[in-house]
């Protein structure tokens, strides 16, 4: 058997759904930062096991939940509220966790994200992630966008599960992220002040998937007009175009979201220079 980690914060309307597709667990946990809807009730009369913790930052809230929490099994699955395990995915975990090798201690696993109930099957960016992992032996890094560091080996899983990052609708999306480019501005400050140094050959050939986005995205960040960039990137050379007319707006909605980070740099390295 697998444990469940779902983290929330006013999630009422996501969770009874993600709730659902892990009802095959009897061990799932809530991690909540004093959510003030119904979300603590919606985990009660689920079964889930709830805890509480004010938050301090996305990798620590994380973090936390991994070791303060005891889990009754050896292996736990890490999702957020808006997410969802389809049964085949279920079946790959069981027998992947049942028979997997004392070296390996994660699973990264394909993540397909929805725009209403369209796909974005060529303009997603980032489709895997490591999200099943055995107990005491990962740890979460960065506040933005925060990896997960294996100690181990990880491997990847044939299935895939899906995410409605638009359930609550574009208001809340664009919020959410421009508290995300406000923290990517302040992080890509810190960066180039402690001169970080991004590798090609990483972006390119690492491995290791974060690593590698990791590395991207730093150099990313260094080229002029990156907006535009981004946007030609996911309709033309991701072929976003094929996601039809959710592919045109996740791809503008993710330039907006660019265009954000460039103009609080901007903002923050004029405040630093006067």
């Amino acid at each position: 058997m697998i444990s469940i980690l779902i983290l929330t914060k006013n999630e009422e309307s996501d969770l009874p759904g993600c709730l659902k597709s892990v009802s095959w667990s009897d061990d799932v946990h809530i991690f909540d930062s004093f959510s003030t809807d119904n979300t603590l009730e919606v985990a009660s009369q689920a079964g889930a096991k709830i805890a509480q913790r004010k938050f301090d930052g996305y990798a620590s809230q994380r973090n936390a939940a991994l070791s303060t929490i005891t889990y009754k099994y050896e292996w736990l699955l890490i999702l957020d509220a808006d997410e969802r395990i389809p049964v085949e995915l279920k079946n790959i975990m069981f027998d992947a966790t049942q028979s997997a090798s004392p070296n390996v201690n994660g699973y990264r696993i394909q993540r397909k994200d929805f725009l209403w109930d369209s796909w974005l099957k060529y303009s997603q960016i980032s489709p895997y992630y490591i999200r099943l992992i055995r107990v005491g032996h990962a740890r979460y890094h960065r506040e933005i966008n925060e990896v997960l560091e294996v100690d181990g080996e990880v491997v990847q899983l044939s299935g895939y599960f899906d995410h409605y990052p638009f359930s609550k609708g574009f208001t809340h999306w664009l919020s959410k992220h421009n508290v995300y480019s406000s923290m990517e501005a302040q992080r890509w400050i810190d960066e180039h002040k402690g001169n970080e140094k991004f590798s090609l050959k990483k972006a390119l050939f690492s491995k290791d998937f974060s690593e590698k986005r990791y590395h991207q995205k730093g150099l990313f960040y260094k080229i002029p007009g990156r907006p535009v960039i981004k946007w030609f990137y996911m309709i033309i050379w991701r072929r976003g175009l094929l996601d039809g007319n959710a592919g045109f707006i996740y791809a503008t909605l993710q330039s907006i979201y660019e265009y954000f980070i460039v103009l609080k740099t901007k903002e923050l390295i004029a405040k630093q220079n006067k």
